[in-house]
């Protein structure tokens, strides 16, 4: 319905909670949406610790700590949609391939996981078809929301790190990750390292190039322009820090987001393919546009 104006209301993608997956509101022609695969170390009913202490469940291995604050508060800034998985990356990891050995961690950290050790195939396929590939589903979902409003998205996915590993000491305080496409993690990075006070690594403490990821799936084969931030975990445990961040993230992003000589390239559809492809990435088929949705399979699950 048009507004006092006369002009049409933006389109807003509508907030949603399930055991997956979380959806927080916001316009779907803004041009991004955000992303936290590892926003909580919650496991669901049933599971109980895993069979891990549960202060294990409070280390990075649950989960990315202060990525999910951050994500919140970028979102709410910013007026974008945004998603995160709403369970422990123990339980699943969407930041993984269905075929990658680590989708389903028995050993993380020198913690074993005694939940995952003997896991059977039947018990891997149910965590796939309640947990994974609803959340993907709705990720699709979502996408396809923000390009039916006519602005292809810029895909932003937010994780954290330890400041320590192995015993050394992690000088960056951030970090962009990605693949062949540069389009939005050049600008990201460069605007980052505007602030001569910090570091910012590229490709590092981790390399962006992960087959099967979800920056892969649903950045590289779809042809969306996209990138993975990292921040240091020291520097987001309490709320001052992670709204420290958030607000240096948001600038910088809307900054990005708002400059002519990018506005094209950023909402434009292209295939860059990616270092782990041999012959380039596949133009995308979305699962919302084969009749599967995430509602079909949430349904499916209840």
């Amino acid at each position: 319905m048009p507004d006092s104006a006369g002009c049409a209301p933006a389109p807003s993608v509508a907030p949603t909670l399930t055991d997956s997956y979380e959806i927080l509101p916001g316009r779907a022609d803004a041009g991004l949406v955000l992303i936290c695969d590892h926003a909580v170390n919650a496991l669901p009913e049933g599971y109980g610790t895993l069979g891990l202490p549960r202060r294990e469940l409070e280390r990075h291995i649950a989960y990315d700590i202060g990525a999910y604050a951050v994500m919140r508060c970028v979102a709410h800034a910013l007026g974008v949609p945004a998603i995160s998985a709403r369970f422990s990356r123990l339980l699943i990891d969407v930041n993984r391939g269905l075929d990658d050995p680590t989708l389903i961690m028995r050993l993380s950290d020198g913690a074993v996981v005694p939940g995952n050790r003997k896991i059977d195939a039947e018990e891997r396929s149910r965590r796939v078809a309640t947990y994974y590939e609803p959340y993907h589903l709705a990720l699709d979902d979502l996408i396809e929301q923000c390009m039916a409003a006519g602005v292809p998205p810029v895909l932003l996915s937010i994780h954290s790190f330890t400041e320590q590993w192995k015993g050394a000491r992690r000088p960056w305080h951030a970090a962009i990750l990605w693949d062949r496409d540069y389009r939005f993690s050049v600008p990201l990075l460069e605007a980052l390292r505007a602030d001569s006070n910090l570091v910012i690594g590229e490709n590092e403490p981790y390399d962006g190039k992960l087959a099967g990821d979800c920056m892969w799936q649903h950045g590289t084969r779809r042809g969306l322009a996209h990138t993975i931030l990292e921040v240091r975990q020291d520097l987001i445990r309490d709320e001052a820090g992670q709204v420290e961040w958030a607000e240096r993230i948001a600038a910088a992003v809307a900054g990005i987001l708002t400059r002519p000589d990018l506005h094209d390239s950023l909402h434009a559809v292209q295939y860059f393919g990616s270092h782990t492809d041999n012959e380039g990435a596949p133009p995308f088929s979305s699962h919302a546009l084969s009749g599967r949705t995430a509602a079909a399979a949430a349904s499916e699950n209840s």
